[in-house]
């Protein structure tokens, strides 16, 4: 069984699909066997596909970009190892959200995952920007990838080790 980790933003069109693409992107690369989506807290874009910039963004990259928007639903938790967040207000929102402690234990901050990221654990929504916020994102991303591959490493590691018992 796949390692499942997805992403969530507002509305599910600008940060935690880019997010989902360049982490299909690393996981791919490192042949790792992990699922990555996304969704968002509220419902405004449900069915919308990812906002231009994004994909312009992604692309300029080198990363795909096929998406949907969709909204997180609360009966997800069990479906997901690792949900992530990609500001303190969606934390606050899915831990609201979450059933019991094991669901709110699964919830991190993609920003966690850097460690040059200080105590700027937010990445800032792009969407009434420019140009250069969506870069911003993306920079923020990548720079978190490198220790949330590490993570989803170490959990696949051990749950193989668990198999093996």
């Amino acid at each position: 069984m796949p390692y499942r980790v997805t992403f969530v933003c507002t509305g599910n069109i600008c940060r935690s699909p880019m997010a989902e693409w360049i982490l299909r992107h690393h996981v791919a690369e490192a042949g790792l066997d992990v699922e990555v989506d996304s969704s968002g807290t509220d419902g405004w874009h449900v069915g919308d596909d990812a906002d231009h910039r994004t994909v312009r963004t992604l692309t300029q990259g080198g990363y795909r970009s096929a998406h949907q928007a969709r909204q997180f639903e609360a009966a997800w938790f069990d479906h997901y190892d690792l949900i992530i967040a990609l500001d303190r207000g969606h934390l606050r929102e899915l831990r609201a959200m979450a059933p019991d402690a094991a669901a709110r234990d699964k919830i991190r901050l993609l920003r966690e995952f850097d460690p040059d990221a200080g105590g700027e654990l937010d990445v800032p929504d792009p969407y009434y920007g420019g140009r250069t916020d969506f870069e911003h994102v993306r920079e923020l991303i990548e720079a978190a990838v490198p220790g949330l591959l590490d993570e989803v490493g170490n959990a696949l590691k051990d749950r193989d080790g668990l198999k093996e018992r």
